[in-house]
């Protein structure tokens, strides 16, 4: 379809993997709402990034946990950007505790967040795009789904529970043109990943790198275009090998 008639992208989630992803998606044209929880200044700071390349861009707070928050910034993205035609769902958190002693509210704050919250944007942007007979919708799940690291069950089970969300939505939308797919990055070089005890050893992934924001954002954009209008319900791996070690 014509960029114009494409609608907006909202990404949730817009730093780290996100931001690239907003950056991408600016780059191949789409108007883009870049979206936070609590990182305020780098989300402005994206923004700012973004309206000096000559992008289309707005930027909003947006709490997945919080329904009339989900609203309120989509409802302001549909204002300002038009219908929004691409969901990119990368909010996310996660909890690194061993099963056995992991308290059920911190694995249940967890689920509530990726997998819930994810949930909830999708219900908020979906009905518009079935009426519109077309949409994208990619989903940002994890290695983790597919790779078992301890002290990582909650996480581990919410990006598997992206992949079934993912496949089942992509099943009851197919005829209507919305495409719902998931990219599950591995190791990527983010703040996120220094800052977390995530369990997980670089030296294990085969091609011996961290893989850069841009390779999983590449992977977004290829989903989001027209060339990939027959691909749904896919979980596209971008891990250097980890997954196979």
């Amino acid at each position: 379809m014509p960029k114009d008639d494409r609608g907006s992208a909202l990404v949730t989630g817009a730093t780290g993997i996100g931001a690239a992803v907003a950056r991408a998606l600016a780059a191949d044209g789409w108007p883009v709402c870049v979206t936070y929880r609590t990182h305020e200044q780098e989300a402005a700071a994206l923004h700012g990034e973004l309206l000096a390349a000559g992008a289309n861009a707005i930027v909003t707070q947006l709490d997945v946990t919080d329904e009339e928050s989900v609203d309120r910034a989509c409802s302001r993205a549909e204002q300002e950007l038009g219908p929004i035609g691409a969901l990119v769902a990368n909010a996310g958190t996660l909890a690194s505790e061993l099963a056995v002693t992991q308290p059920l509210e911190d694995f249940a704050a967890v689920l509530a967040t990726n997998v819930v919250g994810t949930q909830r944007c999708i219900r908020r942007v979906l009905m518009p795009m079935v009426r519109a007979r077309r949409g994208r919708i990619v989903l940002i799940g994890s290695v983790a789904a597919q790779k078992a690291v301890a002290g990582q069950s909650a996480y581990g089970a919410s990006k598997a529970a992206l992949e079934g969300l993912a496949r089942s939505v992509a099943v009851e939308v197919a005829r209507r043109g919305v495409t719902v797919n998931v990219v599950a990055p591995g190791l990527i070089d983010t703040e996120r990943l220094q800052d977390a005890n995530t369990g997980f050893d670089p030296g294990l992934v085969p091609m011996r790198r961290l893989g850069a924001p841009e390779e999983v954002a590449a992977c977004v954009r290829f989903l989001l275009s027209e060339e990939a209008g027959y691909v749904t319900g896919a979980v596209l791996t971008v891990d250097g090998g980890l997954s196979f070690a």
